[in-house]
């Protein structure tokens, strides 16, 4: 547990952060498909005593009425995950698949992946061919200089293709990491997992459900749906909702190339590929991080976007921000600092509480 020295912001647990992430990483939710998660997203928001509805995007979003309803601002944490979508069917059971956003098939590496029907959800094999071969097999180049990629690869199911389509599975099927694989691993006051990206963001807007109270202006709470294919649910939700500024929760890549620091310091974004964010939202969030007594860092990055970076690109709102926890490996098996996850949800509690006095 971390304890807070400001009596305004809450003791955040680890062991219950942990669990909330761990809860929503099981829940499938490949972009555009995300049914499994949204059930789950609208009970909890539900019981915490919120107004939330599911838009036409599929976006999940909880409203925190404010002091002033004139204004508004949104926190975006994208619901949907990376993973594979079918391209095609062999007699053999054999089935094709190309990428579902960032995703690379050597991160996964061989082994049982959940291929999500019309009907029912079976298990297939991702697999890559046999190690013992010589140049005369495409395998070969994989074990010296060439990296594996999608078109190399293929999902072994061993159904006939009258058992795979009675389970509903035909080109545009979405396939993901088995889930008993999904299970996060805690490493001291870090969480390794995949699909941290975004599932521990979507943590920190139960959480912001929970404790928030009385903002100064009325706050949304999003959980977009499609980030990882062009920010579609964003995009809908921005193009609908009049706001003062957008906050997405994102991971931060940790990287050589970045300074940034591992650990519990959350990071705040100046630019992405999309763009910079907004100079002026950045410094109040700045300040409401030193009201909460929290440290922050500052990164430029390429090779990343975000709900706020691609809506304040197309026009959809004035003003974007991008706060982040630094990992590891993202789009991989991805390790952050609970204490990251934990201050941001205590620097958002600050600013909104703050926010345009």
């Amino acid at each position: 547990m971390t304890q807070n020295s400001n009596s305004h912001q809450p003791l955040i647990d680890y062991d219950v952060l942990f669990t909330t992430i761990e809860e929503l990483v099981l829940q499938h939710s490949p972009s555009g498909v995300e049914t499994e998660v949204d059930r789950l997203l609208m009970a909890k928001f539900q019981s915490l005593g919120v107004e939330t509805w599911q838009d036409r995007a599929g976006n999940i979003i909880a409203k925190i009425e404010g002091q002033n309803s004139e204004k508004a601002v949104a926190i975006t944490g994208h619901k949907d995950e990376i993973g594979a979508i079918v391209k095609s069917i062999e007699n053999n059971g054999r089935i094709q698949v190309r990428r579902l956003g960032g995703s690379f098939p050597w991160i996964y590496g061989e082994g049982v992946v959940d291929i999500i029907g019309d009907r029912k959800t079976i298990h297939g094999i991702l697999s890559f061919g046999s190690r013992h071969v010589s140049h005369e097999s495409p395998q070969r180049a994989q074990q010296e200089d060439t990296p594996v990629v999608w078109e190399d690869s293929w999902v072994e199911t061993k159904c006939t293709p009258e058992e795979l389509e009675q389970a509903g599975i035909r080109p545009g099927s979405r396939v993901l990491v088995g889930k008993h694989r999904k299970k996060p691993f805690r490493l001291k006051d870090y969480i390794a997992s995949y699909t941290l990206d975004n599932k521990a963001s979507v943590a920190i807007l139960l959480a912001l459900a929970q404790y928030l109270k009385q903002p100064v202006v009325d706050v949304y709470l999003v959980a977009s749906a499609k980030e990882e294919v062009g920010a579609i649910g964003a995009l809908y939700f921005t193009q609908n909702q009049t706001l003062d500024a957008l906050i997405a929760l994102e991971i931060c890549p940790l990287s050589p190339e970045y300074p940034i620091e591992e650990g519990a310091t959350p990071v705040l974004l100046a630019q992405d590929s999309y763009g910079i964010y907004d100079e002026f939202l950045n410094q109040e969030i700045q300040q409401a991080a030193k009201k909460a007594n929290t440290s922050i860092q500052y990164a430029a990055i390429s090779g990343f976007g975000s709900d706020a970076s691609i809506a304040m690109k197309f026009g959809h709102v004035a003003r974007a921000a991008c706060l982040g926890f630094p990992t590891q490996n993202t789009h991989g098996y991805e390790i952050a600092h609970l204490g990251a996850i934990a201050n941001c949800i205590r620097i958002l509690i600050s600013y909104c509480q703050t926010n345009n006095e």
